[in-house]
């Protein structure tokens, strides 16, 4: 039978019968697919680091009627710091469910790929505040899924800079202040929230990170991107209680 060879990181893990595994990987061609991974909870098993849960390894897969069958995986990534604490967990949980519930395709899962493996590697090697890492994963991750709000201007008067700036979850668009006190909304975002949310969905990958925020205008991040993405997925999260609790 004919095999896959795809990169992939491990977004789900389940176990089942004694030694073996179904996950969940992310895939820059297949996308989000399920696999099982039989014996690859054996110690002695070459499945065994290959197939842990946030991993990314080089798959060899057999295509299933109902799901692939890995016959072989070699590590490529572990990002060990994810697990050194309960907060680094929770939001790779989450960011993993979020993308899995989105389920891209095509260019977009590849773009989503990249995405969480430099998320994961930030998380890893504590090299930016999680509630940045966050906010980032959110916003970037729904733009490249189809969900690119209109960041440009007030979308009422055409405005594009101002003191406060009112993102709606639902509609995806600016309003300015004047304009969102006329809808009787109250702003969300102050400069500083506006400039990152700005940076974090139109810049090149490589420059994601390359930004500067405030304690205060990143509360209002945070808050403003939770809401987005939340508002357009199609099913709950069960990650996201738990990391509420432990990342307020």
């Amino acid at each position: 039978m004919d095999t896959i060879v795809t990169p992939g990181l491990v977004l789900k893990e389940t176990r089942y019968k004694e030694s073996d595994r179904i996950i969940t990987l992310l895939t820059p061609g297949l996308g989000v697919i399920s696999a099982s991974a039989q014996s690859s909870l054996r110690l002695k098993s070459k499945l065994f680091s290959a197939c842990g849960l946030f991993c990314y390894s080089e798959f060899v897969l057999v295509p299933g009627r109902n799901m692939y069958t890995v016959r072989e995986a070699d590590v490529k990534n572990v990002f060990h710091g994810i697990s050194s604490s309960v907060e680094g967990m929770s939001l790779a949980m989450y960011m993993a469910e979020m993308a899995s519930a989105l389920s891209p395709t095509g260019d977009e899962a590849a773009k989503e790929l990249r995405l969480l493996l430099n998320c994961f590697y930030m998380i890893s090697e504590k090299k930016a505040d999680l509630r940045v890492i966050k906010a980032v994963f959110e916003l970037r991750t729904m733009s490249e899924c189809g969900f690119l709000p209109q960041l440009v201007y007030c979308r009422d008067c055409g405005t594009y800079d101002g003191p406060a700036f009112y993102l709606d979850p639902a509609e995806g668009c600016l309003l300015c202040e004047s304009c969102a006190q006329k809808a009787g909304k109250k702003c969300n975002l102050d400069a500083g929230a506006l400039f990152a949310l700005r940076h974090i969905c139109l810049v090149e990958d490589k420059k994601i990170f390359g930004f500067r925020i405030s304690v205060g205008s990143l509360a209002k991040l945070s808050t403003a991107a939770e809401q987005y993405a939340l508002t357009h997925l199609d099913k709950p999260l069960k990650s996201y209680a738990f990391l509420r609790s432990v990342l307020p």
